[in-house]
């Protein structure tokens, strides 16, 4: 059985077959909707009584209080003094590189005055307090804390309080130490629904947040859009994506490796592949059959590569960009010859890899830019998480007495036209006497 679909662009049912390949409809399930909103509900009103009902019941995991499922500095710090060196130092080396980039991404307040005395600015300020997500029990996601808490810290989040379920008190030591190296302020060992809900609502114990990042199975999804208003979300992440551009001149071994990479996350993954060498996708299509019979995780690769994956002959790098904006990958790998020739002509990727050597792995956990992406599309209209998603703007407005007669005149007018009267009448008060009480 083919592992992989074979497409070529030229065919005539081309469209319809990329459409159906990469379209993924975020069904949202009524039960888990349902369930979710039971639980968040429970959260808002019994606060600490739900969250520890509901981490006895999910995670069997039983504590007489929330304090007992809060780690000390202490407790975090003894996990990473277990970690083996070589896996200490890698977690030091890949956080250094996240925050030297992302030191980078730190906007600043900016004024202006105008000839008259108005001023004119924006303040930049950070989030006070913010909710991180970390995905426990059977996966163990310790570049996901050092992605989001970074960022956070170095745009100047007060508190970063973490959670992370932790089923039957099966605690890893990985993700315990990036929370100190990431300079997680308080650590809580619950999770699902109900830890999304103690953070969005607050309880006794756990702070409410302003905002809450970090991923999660569909029950943590679903919490996140519920509670979003209550407070601010980064985003609902779809299957983990990549696109390859390649020439035909990269070791074959290495694109199939790369595919791989983001097969094994999970079934409805997405790894796609364009070039216009023929024989090159006949070599890849090789090595993923020798390949595959050796991965850890082969069902998985295997599942995702025959339903959402494809192997695309296009005409010529040019289609290739053209198909690559149109498909907004979460990673695009240029695989190519003078990449940054090409990589002026993507609109839309999350994150986009250049040259032969820079394979995806790289950036999700050391490269430095943030891995925390956009999917299903929606590259093409948002970002990467970054400093900027824990900053807010401020709009500066400082007017003058001049200012205020010519900015006055144009409000009255405009606000008239819209028919309201009280907003004309605000700015015309200030250049107009119109009562004896009126102050410079």
């Amino acid at each position: 059985m083919n592992q992989i679909k074979r497409l070529s662009s030229t065919d005539s049912g081309f469209t319809e077959a990329l459409k159906k390949i990469t379209s993924f409809e975020d069904e949202q399930n009524v039960e888990i909707n349902t369930t979710v909103s039971e639980i968040l509900a429970h959260v808002k009103k019994r606060g600490d009584e739900a969250v520890l009902k509901y981490t006895s019941h999910f995670d069997h995991l039983d504590a007489a209080s929330i304090s007992e499922l809060e780690l000390s500095k202490e407790e975090l710090l003894r996990a990473l003094q277990r970690l083996p060196t070589i896996q200490r130092e890698a977690l030091e080396q890949a956080a250094e590189r996240i925050r030297n980039f992302h030191k980078r991404q730190m906007a600043e307040s900016w004024s202006y005055t105008e000839p008259d005395g108005t001023m004119l600015g924006q303040k930049i300020t950070p989030i006070d307090r913010v909710g991180l997500y970390v995905p426990g029990g059977k996966a163990s996601y310790p570049s996901t804390v050092l992605m989001n808490a970074i960022p956070a810290k170095v745009a100047g989040v007060n508190e970063l309080i973490m959670v992370v379920p932790t089923p039957r008190n099966n605690r890893n030591d990985l993700v315990l130490a990036a929370a100190i190296i990431g300079e997680v302020d308080r650590v809580f060992t619950i999770g699902g629904a109900q830890a999304i809900g103690a953070l969005a609502y607050g309880t006794n114990t756990i702070p409410k947040v302003d905002k809450l990042v970090g991923p999660g199975n569909a029950y943590v999804s679903s919490a996140k859009r519920q509670i979003f208003g209550v407070a601010g979300i980064d985003m609902v992440a779809g299957p983990s994506e990549i696109l390859i551009i390649c020439d035909g001149m990269t070791n074959p071994d290495w694109v199939t490796m790369d595919l791989f990479s983001q097969a094994e996350h999970d079934e409805l993954a997405q790894a796609i592949l364009l070039s216009p060498d023929i024989e090159f996708l006949r070599l890849v299509e090789e090595k993923i059959a020798t390949h595959l019979e050796k991965m850890p995780r082969k069902n998985i690769i295997s599942s995702s590569l025959m339903n959402r994956g494809a192997l695309i002959q296009v005409r010529d790098l040019e289609d290739a960009c053209d198909i690559a904006n149109h498909i907004a990958p979460e990673h695009l790998e240029l695989s190519v010859d003078q990449p940054e020739k090409w990589a002026n002509k993507i609109k839309h990727a999350g994150s986009i890899f250049l040259g032969r050597y820079s394979s995806e792995a790289l950036g999700d956990y050391c490269a430095g830019p943030n891995h925390v992406l956009p999917t299903s599309r929606t590259a093409r209209f948002s970002s990467s998480l970054g400093v900027y998603d824990f900053q807010k703007r401020s709009n500066l407005i400082q007017v003058s007495k001049q200012g205020a007669a010519k900015l006055g005149e144009i409000a009255s007018i405009l606000a008239n036209g819209e028919g309201l009267q009280a907003h004309a009448m605000s700015a015309e008060y200030r250049y107009k006497e119109k009562t004896s009480t009126t102050k410079d």
